[in-house]
């Protein structure tokens, strides 16, 4: 098949699943493009969130662990909303753990240690990038007068305000009061 036909197929399969939006096609491109990357960056800090619970040791052991798993949860629950967004765009969103480690901007760790400080600051400081993303996102959501994935992100941003607060609270050493 030629490289013409091949695009041709590729453009009226692509039209199956394009749904229709009143924002525009470069809204559309736009934001899927800017909430595929925060859906990979939300998968990929759901499983190291998960990587440290499953992973933790020390003194702090019962607390750490479930601060993670809870984190997690909450961190997992936030991608089907992000990726039924971007459908509801019209566009098509991730396929694969490939397609993830494609546009995952954030850093794995595959360290056989990490000291549970380490953890707490790693995934404090991821979610603060994220919540830099987001905003980011958010200002690209007004410029495209799209309140409705604008909505979907105050409420997340929310929520990882509060996940890297938790973190730093959890962080801090145990010092007198004055």
């Amino acid at each position: 098949m030629s490289k013409t036909a091949k695009s041709e197929v590729r453009s009226r399969e692509r039209a199956r699943i394009n749904t229709p939006t009143d924002l525009g096609d470069r809204a559309r491109e736009d934001i899927s493009g800017a909430v595929n990357a925060l859906l990979a960056d939300t998968f990929s800090l759901y499983l190291k969130t998960k990587n440290f619970h499953w992973h933790v040791s020390g003194p702090h052991f019962r607390d750490y662990h479930r601060l993670f798993d809870e984190q997690a949860a909450e961190i997992l629950s936030m991608t089907d909303d992000l990726a039924e967004r971007v459908r509801r765009l019209g566009g098509s969103t991730l396929r694969s753990i490939g397609h993830i480690s494609r546009l995952q901007r954030s850093s794995d760790n595959d360290a056989e240690y990490v000291d549970p400080q380490d953890m707490l600051a790693e995934l404090r400081e991821d979610n603060q990038s994220l919540l830099a993303r987001m905003r980011e996102a958010h200002d690209l959501c007004d410029e495209h007068r799209d309140v409705a994935t604008a909505s979907i992100l105050e409420e997340f941003i929310n929520d990882a305000e509060k996940r890297a607060w938790f973190l730093f609270e959890a962080s801090r050493s145990g010092g007198t009061m004055h």
